[in-house]
């Protein structure tokens, strides 16, 4: 018997939708919405923009920014606290993928009891959850349609992955204006993020026809307008190309799940304090060759959507073919080659490898592996020169 699920939140697309917010607050029962949002967000003006619009639609706000761009576990529970005792009866997100995870992990102890640490893991949320809308500011965690939420364990110094499809958002609203106001090296990372969720899931054991539709599409809309975007704040079709780019790339990872890279990524990301796109653009070419002898002619696909000429090739050269572009891709927009750059310690590698392989995101990868592969990996990925 063959069963496959696929859920995606209410989407509202376009240029200036997000005067749409307060309208979205209303209609799903809201009279005191719980505001969460980044200083990134809040610097630019946006949030005045948001607040504007949440009281043309008379409902009264409660602003949250109280937590760090990797959002951590005491910073989320003082939130929900915070969401309690002020009566808020929904949650607006607005901004990058650390105030959506933050909204999340809020909306999630706003109805369950315990601590965040009890929600680790897949489907351990059992209570629904209060109305959650979310308007991304980056192209590139696809948080707004997603069942992921990641949070950061500050005595174990990892990161936390929540997956549940209570975590879905109600509403996601995605104005490609907001990311005119994204520096290029935010966009390039970013960016790159969303290029790896879309290549793990179309990967991932879990894939299936729906998530492959979505995930193609969106490593076809970064390959084609990544460097623009990240050339130009003011590009506005590479804006609105990599706002679509992320959606697909969000809708394919929420349903399909990822993979090694993302596995090993989370671990990096609580021990240095860094943005998951970041470690995971590192990361992926290196992960990329490695699982290549699992799927050969997805590999080929993938080269294929990312604009390159495989008529004329094999299965194994176009596959190949797709690690040298994603490479090529990362070198233009200016990501670091290896780990050593992001200051990644050796010493470290075993009881990272050891915790990737306990993560969530390891499930689905296509190729088996132990912790001494892992351990090569990272190796690989710290002693890098730019060249594999």
């Amino acid at each position: 018997m063959y069963i496959s699920k696929f859920v995606t939140p209410e989407i509202i697309f376009g240029t200036g939708s997000l005067n749409q917010v307060g309208e979205c607050c209303s209609r799903l029962g809201s009279s005191m919405v719980f505001l969460v949002a980044d200083q990134g967000v809040l610097q630019c003006g946006w949030i005045e923009k948001a607040t504007a619009f949440i009281e043309q639609a008379n409902l009264e706000y409660q602003l949250w920014t109280s937590f760090s761009a990797n959002p951590r576990d005491y910073e989320v529970e003082a939130g929900a606290l915070l969401y309690a005792s002020t009566g808020c009866d929904a949650i607006l997100a607005v901004g990058g993928g650390s105030a959506v995870d933050a909204a999340k992990a809020v909306a999630t102890l706003s109805t369950n009891k315990g601590r965040i640490h009890d929600f680790e893991g897949i489907d351990m949320i059992t209570e629904p959850l209060p109305p959650l809308i979310v308007v991304p500011s980056t192209a590139g965690s696809g948080s707004e349609v997603s069942q992921f939420a990641i949070i950061s364990d500050s005595n174990r110094k990892i990161k936390m992955t929540i997956i549940s499809k209570s975590l879905v958002p109600d509403i996601a609203v995605s104005d490609p204006l907001i990311l005119s106001t994204i520096n290029s090296k935010v966009t390039a990372h970013t960016g790159m993020e969303a290029l790896s969720h879309a290549i793990e899931a179309y990967l991932s054991l879990a894939a299936t026809d729906m998530t492959d539709i979505h995930a193609l599409h969106a490593i076809k809309l970064v390959s084609a307008n990544l460097r623009s975007s990240v050339a130009s704040q003011v590009d506005e079709a590479a804006k609105i190309a990599m706002a679509k780019a992320c959606l697909h790339a969000g809708i394919a990872f929420s349903n399909a799940i990822l993979g090694l890279a993302h596995a090993m990524t989370h671990q990096v990301g609580g021990l240095l304090d860094l943005p998951i796109g970041t470690i995971s653009a590192v990361l992926l070419p290196y992960v990329m060759r490695y699982n290549l002898i699992a799927c050969v002619n997805k590999y080929a696909a993938i080269a294929a959507a990312m604009g390159a000429q495989t008529e004329h090739l094999s299965a194994r050269e176009a596959a190949e073919k797709a690690i040298e572009m994603v490479q090529e891709l990362a070198r233009d927009v200016g990501i670091p080659s290896s780990l050593a750059e992001i200051g990644l310690p050796e010493e470290s590698i075993p009881a990272l490898s050891r915790n990737a392989i306990k993560d969530a995101c390891f499930i689905t990868n296509p190729r088996d592996a132990d912790v001494e592969d892992i351990n090569n990996i990272f190796r690989s990925a710290l002693e890098a020169s730019g060249d594999q």
